[in-house]
This record gives structure tokens, C-alpha cells and sequence, in this order.
């Protein structure tokens, strides 16, 4: 049998994790998160999100909980989240977050890393750090082992770039563990909705 989480999609994840705020059609999600600027991290059209739905109740990762019509508007199914569904959200991000070979769904892992306690984001995210390491290491002395062969430098141009751009990750990784190591760095949830969220939601359900 297929692990349903591994077939998971970044929009599949934000979707969950949308729902482990309160239960909500299809429409609020996507105008939930567009007011929210998800579509930065995952592509948003009305047709990826129902069809993503749709995987997610197949896998039994959510579940119909009513349908209701609001005037001459089409039903609107709301769905909730299950007990497999909350479960896959925490070991999503704790996959991902630790998987250097996909900058995508890190971003979507990073995003919802606040579903992790905060001792355990630190220490996966020390993991990552550690591999992009490594891979930095083996990149650069490759890069060393070319110019010594006499390899043009026109040909390295796209490598150097990535030794470049992984020290860059680096850095920005030992300052954000820093700052989510503070005590007075928010994390996780307070239990209470905020101003902002509520909000949002009203917008979403207009």
C-alpha cells in the first residue's frame, strides 16, 4: 500500500494545514490563502486545489462534513480534517525540511515548520544544515578539481553559482535557527485565532 504521505503535494500539505485551523469549502481555501499570498509558494487555480481535494478524501486524509447552498450560488462542500490527515501534516514537514534536493517543497516545509515543536524544527534544520555542507564541500572541490584540468571558467559558470548560492543558504540557516532559538521568537500556535485571521476568514466566506 502507497503511504499517502508520500504521495502528498505541497499544495496538498497547505491545504491540510489550512484545515487544521477550522473546517471550510474548497472557495474559502483558495481565497483563504490567496489573501494570505500562498500563491507565492503553490500554484493556485480552482481546478488544482478541488482536484487536490478530491486526493486528499481518497486518501482519507480529510472528510465531507456538510453541503450548503447560499442563495442561486453552486453547493459548497465543507471539508474537515482527520485524525490521518492532522498526523500528516508535522511528518510532512519533518521530511521535507530535511531534503536539500528540493527548494519547492523546503519552502512549503519552512512555511508550516511552526506545526513542529520548536526543539524539533531547530534540530532538523541543523540536519539540513549539515547536508547542504556537504554538498557545498563536494560542489567547490569540484569546481577546484575543474580549474585544475584546465576546464574554461565559461563551462563552471552554472557550478559556481550553486556553491554560491548554498553558502548563501547556509548563512541565512544559522540566523534563522538563531532567531527561532530565542525564547521571545514566536512559535507554534497560541490556541486563540488572531484579529488578523479572523479576518481573513470573514473575507474568505464573503
Amino acid at each position: 500500500m502507497i503511504d499517502p504521505i508520500s504521495r502528498l503535494t505541497p499544495l496538498g500539505l497547505m491545504v491540510l494545514a489550512l484545515l487544521g485551523e477550522g473546517d471550510m469549502h474548497p472557495y474559502e481555501m483558495i481565497r483563504l490563502m490567496r489573501a494570505r499570498r500562498d500563491d507565492r509558494l503553490v500554484t493556485l487555480t480552482n481546478g488544482t486545489v478541488y482536484h487536490t481535494v478530491a486526493r486528499l478524501e481518497k486518501d482519507a486524509l480529510v472528510a465531507e462534513v456538510g453541503v450548503d447552498r447560499d442563495g442561486n450560488r453552486p453547493e459548497r462542500t465543507t471539508y474537515t480534517l482527520t485524525d490521518a490527515g492532522a498526523a500528516a501534516v508535522p511528518e510532512w514537514v519533518r521530511r521535507e525540511l530535511v531534503a536539500p534536493g528540493m527548494p519547492d517543497r523546503f519552502r512549503v516545509a519552512l512555511a508550516e515548520a511552526h506545526n513542529l515543536d520548536r526543539a524539533e524544527a531547530i534540530a532538523l534544520l541543523a540536519l539540513r544544515r549539515g547536508a547542504l555542507e556537504q554538498a557545498r564541500v563536494a560542489l567547490a572541490a569540484g569546481l577546484v578539481h575543474a580549474g585544475e584540468k584546465g576546464v574554461p571558467a565559461q563551462y563552471l559558470l552554472e557550478l559556481d553559482r550553486d556553491v554560491a548560492l548554498i553558502a548563501a543558504d547556509l548563512a541565512w540557516l544559522d540566523t534563522a535557527v538563531a532567531r527561532i532559538s530565542d525564547p521571545e521568537f514566536d512559535w507554534g500556535s497560541t490556541g486563540e485565532p488572531t484579529e488578523r485571521y479572523i479576518a481573513q476568514r470573514e473575507a474568505a466566506r464573503q
